[in-house]
């Protein structure tokens, strides 16, 4: 394992919406979808990997948070997500714990 997989693993968090907002203010959030692992995108993006992200973002894979999920998470402020800081982004997923408490 990398020694950046290796620290991405070692700060991945679950985070509350709350938490997250300051930072969607920003413009600095990118939702990943469920279909891809968080680490391995952290690592594109640390890495520079252009061709992969540019891949993952026409994929429709990753994008900056839509005025429909923003509002959606407003409104339920007690989302949890899994989340990586990867200077200046943080990445998040949906935690599968919301569908299981039915947000």
């Amino acid at each position: 394992m990398s020694d950046i997989k290796k620290r991405l693993r070692e700060d991945i968090a679950t985070t509350g919406w709350q938490d997250i907002l300051p930072h969607a203010k920003r413009d600095v959030v990118i939702v990943v979808d469920a279909a891809l692992d968080l680490i391995v995108v952290g690592e594109a993006i640390a890495q520079d990997n252009s061709s992969l992200v540019t891949h993952w973002i026409q994929q429709k894979q990753i994008a900056k948070p839509s005025a429909d999920q923003l509002s959606q998470w407003n409104s339920n402020p007690e989302t949890q997500f899994i989340t990586l800081i990867v200077q200046p982004f943080v990445i998040v997923q949906e935690s599968p714990n919301n569908k299981l408490r039915g947000i």
